[in-house]
């Protein structure tokens, strides 16, 4: 018996979609919560003028751009999914969710590659955002909503960093002391394909060992607020940079209502004598961790207030476990400037899902359930 082949309906999709809804799409959240237009001013800037080397643009012809906002949420997207640029068109066309999230028309065929910034002109737009410093721009932005919702920074500031890593390159000895040293091996150089091959070497990254363990890349510096587990603030250097150097850039001294600058929470590997004295200069309050030493040791007192202090310092590592999970600890662009804008990125859309995990937690249903 041949079966019948059911005739599509004019309210299927609207089914489906409903149906995604009722099983907790996690993208209707995120596209309800986040005021997208907000950053379309600062994006606009990408069309009006402007190239990818951040120079004058020569000519207005061709096609209509695209929606910068579009654009923008596809970057979203991408890091939301970790999803590289060569694969980021696929998911779009096969996935119902992500067309809702995307506001493209679900009745209708996924416009081409071309007309809609996915594959390479994904690049292209990150290219342009890295020239302009959109990304700082647009992390700042974001701020402010957070603060309008009632999130603003208030508590203690804990500071840490974790290692995100590049592929790694397989350079000689020699190569790699020249690298640090700022010159070009002229292996490099020589044709037929040394263009080529230069645009593939990150000549910024830099290898690191902690642990007994060796990483290759960049460093991720972040402030975050102890009570909401947002990230204030942020400072991308090559793995090999101590802690330490950027501890000056990441920190919050403003006062709040009563006068007070906000704590600061941090391993042992922030303190020293000149960062202390330079605490008590700004009048912020600095319960870091205080290192020990074969002679003399720490003693009870201070391991059992080490131990204190890093039930605060600790909960910096759940931001730092969110971004794993995005595949925020590899990264696969070439040079500190991409590297920040794809860190950068990684550091602002945590903040977009942890905003949409504390709307649901002050939400009045979350509490009743508690």
């Amino acid at each position: 018996m041949k079966l019948r082949r059911k005739q599509p309906g004019f309210f299927d999709i609207e089914e489906r979609a409903k149906k995604l809804t009722q099983m907790g799409d996690p993208l209707i959240a995120l596209n309800a919560q986040v005021d997208r237009e907000a950053f379309r001013a600062d994006l606009n800037r990408v069309h009006h003028g402007v190239g990818v080397d951040g120079g004058e643009r020569k000519s207005n012809a061709g096609a209509k751009p695209i929606d910068v906002v579009l654009k923008f949420k596809i970057l979203v997207l991408q890091q939301r999914h970790n999803l590289c640029d060569d694969r980021v068109e696929y998911p779009i066309r096969d996935r119902l969710s992500f067309m809702r999230f995307l506001g493209l028309p679900l009745e209708d065929r996924v416009p081409d590659a071309n007309t809609v910034a996915l594959g390479h002109p994904v690049w292209l737009f990150r290219e342009q955002i890295k020239a302009l410093g959109l990304m700082e721009i647009g992390f700042a932005r974001f701020h402010e909503q957070l603060a309008a919702q009632g999130f603003a920074a208030k508590a203690g500031q804990m500071i840490d960093a974790t290692f995100v890593e590049i592929p790694r390159q397989r350079n000689t000895r020699e190569e790699n002391a020249l690298i640090k040293e700022g010159v070009t091996p002229e292996a490099w150089k020589e044709a037929p394909a040394a263009q080529n091959k230069l645009r593939q070497k990150d000549v910024a990254a830099r290898w690191a060992k902690k642990n007994l363990e060796n990483h290759y890349g960049y460093k991720n510096h972040i402030n975050a607020d102890q009570g909401h587990k947002r990230v204030q603030s942020y400072a991308v250097t090559a793995a090999s940079v101590h802690d330490s150097q950027v501890f000056e850039v990441l920190l919050d001294q403003r006062e709040d209502e009563s006068g007070h600058k906000r704590a600061i929470y941090a391993d042992s590997a922030y303190r020293s004598v000149e960062k202390q004295a330079m605490l008590d200069a700004m009048k912020i309050e600095s319960p870091i961790g205080e290192k020990g030493s074969k002679s003399p040791p720490l003693s009870d007192a201070q391991k059992e207030s080490n131990q204190v202090k890093s039930k605060v310092r600790s909960r910096v590592e759940h931001v730092f476990g969110a971004q794993a999970q995005m595949g925020g600890h590899l990264v696969r662009t070439i040079g500190l400037l991409r590297a920040r804008v794809k860190i950068g990125m990684m550091n602002l859309v945590y903040n977009m899902l942890r905003l949409g995990q504390l709307i649901r937690r002050d939400s009045p249903v979350a509490s009743a359930a508690c």
